[in-house]
């Protein structure tokens, strides 16, 4: 069925609108432009055609099927238009007519469909012999629009002969993403990046937005294309493309243009000749061929006057941009966060102790339930996040607070090293107070429960469950052995661990503790496996929970819909509980005024 974009379809009395999941352009049809509407039954679920009266013809794909029964009473009565149906042909027959219904050719046997192509996808066609007729498309579709496209665009856009000239040439430029060095062309309707292996044509309609990024502290200057719909290598999408330019090289370009066309098309936007940086040379040019707009860095600044700050995404360094509408992350894998899709984010710490104590995650968590954990963020830049996420009216959570625990905010504001050891100050609280371990435990383990990975488990979600309680009890436990005997070597900590282990087995729980949250997959595998077990009798435990797994990768949102709304029941009684069982020690991470940059 070809490349898909999840999205978010809207009906109203005026029309349809989609908007496509991550941001790109939408798709907006007026009621008194749709032509027809039809509805098909595809594998796994159904598809919503609308015929536009220009010839477009739009597919959404991924209706349930209580979804069509309503719809198609909402355009009957809404909209005045009746919904045919169409059906699929699943007979394996090779002969049929041919249906022409504005750019889209179907193959029909019988009074059903075999299948359907877009004529804006054919490159060229052909007689051979007396009756048959070859239909030829893209082989790659990355090496540009066909040449039936193509000869619209130069048509329309006035561009003559001269039209396969590029407008201006930039040699050699370093993209990361997909990753080599290009010759990037600059045309009047497409821009094209000619590699050793590789040759992408990209057309303006597809650009989506300019980015503008200066790194700090380094003499490079990211841009960033984005695109909808993304370009395509082998199987990887590429919905960013990655330049880099150093920040202080400049270049003296002329516009190959002539002059009638400059005056009456491009005067307010370009000019014939630059000499400047040669990022915003490339930027300037491209925007006003484009017409595609720039965003540069906002009102953020970091603890050392940058744009960014130093994280992890994934197994990746990089740099993450917070800008006024969204977050960036560069340069691998690029990623994209704009600030309406946010549900919250949520700063944690990492456990104490080592170069970890330097250091704090921050989590955002969209509304489509996706997560994206930024780790490894140098802790002197706490206070200007925060105040940047607050003053933008982002959720903060922190164990299910909306305001940032008291903890963090009183630590972070010393940053005097000499006035107050941290190290110091943890040893003699594990070894006055025994309150605190259990303070701690408590705090971990409310944060275990709303869903965030481990620090330490290295981004790896099967370690979550090996939460940081275990691993700050058993520290804490040996700071209370080592402090007795002051003149301890480091030649006793293998047997401490041991011990600390040993000790954190017999430790029993509390039987009178709320019970914790499930989760939605816990709630299906609950419900599923005895189903699962009578159909297959036999079958080994390791193989319920695999099978059980792969069912609830393949069920979508909606079908996972109940099960995650009994998760959110049960995690509200949780919160309910615990506030009631023991009150919650505030996130306490140690401050210090690093200003070493990794």
């Amino acid at each position: 069925m070809g490349l898909q974009n999840p999205g978010q379809m809207k009906l109203h009395s005026g029309g349809i609108v989609w908007k496509r999941q991550g941001g790109g352009k939408l798709i907006e049809v007026d009621k008194s432009d749709i032509e027809g509407v039809t509805w098909m039954k595809v594998p796994k679920t159904n598809q919503l055609g609308v015929q536009i009266k220009d010839g477009l013809y739009y597919k959404f794909t991924g209706f349930r099927d209580q979804d069509v029964v309503s719809l198609t009473n909402f355009f009957q009565s809404t909209c005045g238009i009746t919904v045919r149906e169409k059906q699929l042909s699943v007979s394996g027959r090779n002969w049929g007519e041919v249906d022409l219904n504005g750019n889209m050719l179907a193959f029909m046997v019988g009074s059903k469909q075999a299948f359907e192509v877009s004529l804006a996808d054919v490159s060229q066609t052909q007689l051979q012999g007396k009756n048959d007729v070859i239909l030829e498309f893209h082989v790659d579709d990355t090496t540009g629009a066909n040449e039936v496209f193509r000869s619209r665009i130069m048509s329309m856009a006035d561009v003559g002969a001269g039209g396969e000239d590029a407008v201006v040439t930039f040699e050699s430029i370093a993209i990361l993403t997909p990753r080599g060095r290009y010759i990037v062309e600059l045309h009047m309707s497409f821009l094209r990046l000619q590699g050793q292996a590789n040759d992408f044509k990209i057309q303006y309609s597809s650009v989506v937005r300019l980015f503008l990024l200066p790194k700090s502290n380094q003499p490079h200057t990211f841009v960033i294309i984005s695109l909808d719909p993304p370009i395509r290598k082998g199987q990887t999408l590429y919905p960013h493309i990655v330049m880099q330019f150093e920040s202080d090289y400049v270049v003296q370009s002329e516009l190959a243009m002539n002059e009638d066309l400059y005056n009456t098309k491009y005067k307010d936007k370009l000019e014939l000749s630059y000499k400047a940086l040669i990022h915003e040379v490339f930027t300037t040019i491209l925007r006003g061929l484009s017409g595609a707009k720039v965003t540069k860095p906002g009102k953020f600044r970091s603890c050392q006057d940058g744009y960014a700050v130093k994280s992890s995404l994934k197994a990746e360094d990089g740099i993450l941009y917070p800008l006024e509408k969204s977050f960036f992350f560069l340069p691998k894998p690029p990623t994209l966060i704009l600030h309406e899709e946010i549900d919250y984010v949520e700063f944690e710490r990492h456990a104490a102790g080592g170069s970890n104590m330097h250091y704090f995650d921050l989590l955002i968590r969209l509304k489509s339930e996706q997560e994206h954990l930024f780790r490894n963020i140098q802790r002197n830049e706490y206070h200007n996040l925060y105040e940047f996420i607050s003053s933008k009216g982002l959720k903060i959570m922190n164990l299910g607070d909306g305001q940032p625990t008291a903890g963090i905010k009183k630590v972070l504001e010393n940053d005097d090293d000499d006035a107050v050891d941290p190290h110091l100050e943890r040893i003699k609280n594990a070894a006055g107070d025994d309150e605190s371990d259990e303070e701690d435990s408590d705090f971990v383990a409310d944060k275990d429960d709303e869903g965030s990975p481990t620090d330490d488990s290295g981004g790896d979600d099967s370690d979550a469950s090996k939460s940081g309680e275990e691993k700050e009890a058993r520290a804490k436990k040996e700071i209370k052995k080592d402090l007795p005997p002051k003149a301890s070597t480091s030649k006793k900590k293998p047997k401490d661990d041991e011990d600390g282990k040993k000790k954190k087995q017999k430790k029993k729980k509390d039987p009178n503790a709320p019970k914790r949250a499930m989760s939605g997959f816990m709630f299906f595998s609950k419900l599923e496996r005895e189903n699962l077990k009578k159909t297959n009798p036999g079958i080994s435990f390791t193989d319920v929970g695999r099978v059980l797994g792969e069912k609830w990768k393949k069920m979508s949102a909606e079908e996972k819909e109940p099960y995650e709304a009994k998760a959110r029941e049960d995690k509200q009684r949780y919160k309910d509980e615990i506030s009631g069982y023991k009150n919650t020690q505030p996130m306490n991470i140690d401050s210090a005024n690093v200003t070493d940059s990794a």
